[in-house]
């Protein structure tokens, strides 16, 4: 890959990581970047999920630190999403990708139009009491998330900060740290999984890599500066354009 290339897959990633700390929604800049750059599909997917683990564990490091995540909470949560993950890369080419995609689009815009239509959800931190539907909810989702990012992925980050909103009553602040943690592990588990496959270029993730790392301490940064009011706007946006990629793949490739 000659540097010019390697170059502006970098920037791509730094946007990417900058974009994905505030509010997810990271692959919408990466992926498109990487095709662009003429790496094959499945390379594509390997090589990003390889940048993005850089990107997620920034992030989650950076949240951790401010404090804005429920470890008791994540502490059962991880073990769920790592599940759903692997089985997810496992069983990528058995599942009827075309219909889940349609289902995936139609609650990202769910999501999206939620939240723009309620205007103080997630501006407040308040934590309702974890009852046994809660956990029950949470962890079937966390399931079905895991699973979904380990194969496809465009609006997993929506979907994990939408969760601890609804169903926790956390800030979008909140919701960003826990959402970046698992995030980072439904990540770990299919970077493993791709490498294993022999599906990374090295090469080209380490430098992208790096730039994501950069790019996620510029955006926590501006998150924990800016609040809530910041990353509310931004996860709208992401929600809609992640549902608007997700229907462009439906309609290029179905």
């Amino acid at each position: 890959m000659n540097p010019l290339t390697l170059l502006f897959l970098c920037i791509a990633g730094f946007f990417a990581a900058l974009i994905d700390s505030i509010a997810g929604g990271g692959g919408l800049i990466s992926i498109p970047a990487f095709i662009m750059a003429g790496v094959p599909p499945h390379f594509t997917l390997g090589t990003n999920k390889f940048a993005a683990t850089f990107n997620s564990l920034t992030s989650s490091i950076r949240y951790i630190q401010e404090n804005k995540i429920n470890k008791n909470l994540l502490l059962v949560l991880i073990p769920f999403t790592f599940i759903g993950a692997w089985a997810g890369v496992r069983l990528v080419i058995e599942i009827p990708t075309m219909y889940l995609s349609f289902i995936i689009t139609i609650m990202i815009l769910l999501v999206g139009v939620y939240t723009l239509l309620k205007k103080n959800l997630g501006m407040r931190n308040q934590p309702f009491d974890l009852t046994p539907a809660r956990w029950m909810s949470s962890i079937l989702i966390a399931l079905i998330i895991g699973f979904y990012d380990g194969f496809f992925g465009p609006g997993t980050g929506s979907f994990l900060m939408f969760m601890f909103i609804k169903l926790f009553g956390l800030d979008f602040l909140r919701a960003a740290g826990n959402a970046r943690v698992l995030n980072f592990i439904s990540n770990a588990i299919s970077l493993v999984l791709f490498a294993i496959h022999g599906k990374i270029l090295y090469a080209v993730g380490l430098p992208v890599g790096i730039a994501m790392m950069l790019g996620a301490l510029v955006g926590s940064k501006i998150a924990f500066r800016k609040g809530a009011g910041l990353v509310r706007p931004i996860f709208i946006i992401i929600t809609f354009l992640a549902a608007a990629k997700v229907l462009f793949d439906i309609l290029s490739y179905g």
